[in-house]
């Protein structure tokens, strides 16, 4: 958990599900495939001005473990998409110090992609700008269940004790274990729900939801969600009073 005595009116952690290409395409009524692009597009103009502002941290939810119910077709296309955005951005990412991290199932994926993004964390890896968290494969429940699991297997070979678990060892035993737990979570598109996304992770995260598409969510937008985050008052447990006089 964040610590409360140490709250900026700055985020320091923005984690974001980008909602809404198929709708955005269907409007104008161009084939989902168009809104998807569109889509790689508006993140690659948000980590730019991520960059610009200096945030520390941001995770971008692109391809949930449920995506797979989607057509095969379009399971494809994204695939074809997001190894096409690796091959063309990880260098000029690497060129503007942002560290590429990715957090989810990546066995599933196909090999070559599976390769080109272990190449682009060891190519970032020693970038000390913008820490771009890239959700994909991603699933809440997986993520806890896999540190279960995690967890389980210690206590098994007797590598820990059953009463060393507690809230901060099966924290650091999760995705994003390392990195500051989010201060604002954004979801474009106009639904209101996580969709299983970082579950654990988001217990005392602020929650920004835009009706706004996620093609058209730009740097204005990003700004608007950023000053609605400074007028809120995280008190995790504590009374407004409390807050106030620390």
């Amino acid at each position: 958990m964040g610590d409360p005595d140490n709250q900026t009116s700055i985020p320091q952690h923005i984690a974001i599900i980008m909602d809404g290409n198929g709708r955005w395409a269907k409007e104008r009524s161009l084939p989902r495939a168009a809104g998807h692009k569109a889509g790689v597009k508006a993140l690659r103009k948000l980590v730019e001005h991520c960059i610009s502002s200096k945030l520390p941290t941001l995770t971008a939810f692109a391809f949930s473990s449920e995506n797979w119910r989607r057509p095969e077709r379009e399971v494809t296309l994204l695939m074809e998409l997001f190894m096409t955005a690796l091959d063309e951005q990880v260098k000029d990412l690497h060129k503007h110090e942002v560290q590429l991290r990715f957090i989810g199932e990546r066995e599933t994926f196909p090999g070559q992609l599976r390769s080109t993004m272990d190449a682009a964390e060891i190519l970032t890896a020693g970038n000390r700008g913008l820490t771009l968290n890239i959700a994909a494969n991603y699933g809440g429940r997986w993520d806890i269940t896999r540190a279960c699991r995690q967890l389980a297997e210690q206590v098994k070979t007797a590598a820990i004790m059953l009463s060393d678990i507690d809230e901060d060892l099966f924290g650091r035993s999760l995705c994003l274990s390392n990195q500051p737990e989010p201060d604002l979570f954004i979801r474009t598109g106009g639904e209101s729900r996580i969709s299983n996304y970082l579950l654990w992770q988001l217990a005392y995260t602020e929650l920004y939801f835009t009706e706004v598409l996620w093609p058209d969510f730009d740097a204005e937008e990003y700004d608007r969600a950023v000053n609605w985050y400074a007028e809120r008052q995280r008190r995790f447990g504590r009374t407004s009073e409390q807050v106030e006089s620390a």
